[in-house]
């Protein structure tokens, strides 16, 4: 298992990540939904992996169902991506 520290950064990056996708969605003038789900996707697995160090339930349920959304998001894109136009 991976130590406190460690964990620590761990859900430090993934926060970021997320606060980073939201930026980008808010702020750019066009938004690419695989970046934007899948850097939503990759925080909150950092962050669901910190949670598994520092528990707290409320928090991973939140994490589970950010998870569940961004793959969502992202298989809407690409079932779009794939449409003949």
């Amino acid at each position: 298992m991976i130590g406190d520290f460690a964990a620590n950064v761990i859900g430090v990056l993934g926060s970021m990540l997320i606060v980073f996708a939201y930026a980008y969605n808010v702020y750019a003038k066009s938004v690419d939904a695989y970046v934007y789900n899948g850097t939503n996707l990759l925080g909150a697995i950092l962050l669901t992996i910190s949670l598994l160090v520092h528990f707290n339930l409320a928090s991973l349920l939140l994490e589970i169902v950010w998870i569940a959304i961004a793959i969502g998001g992202l298989w809407k894109a690409y079932r779009q991506k794939a449409e003949p136009q």
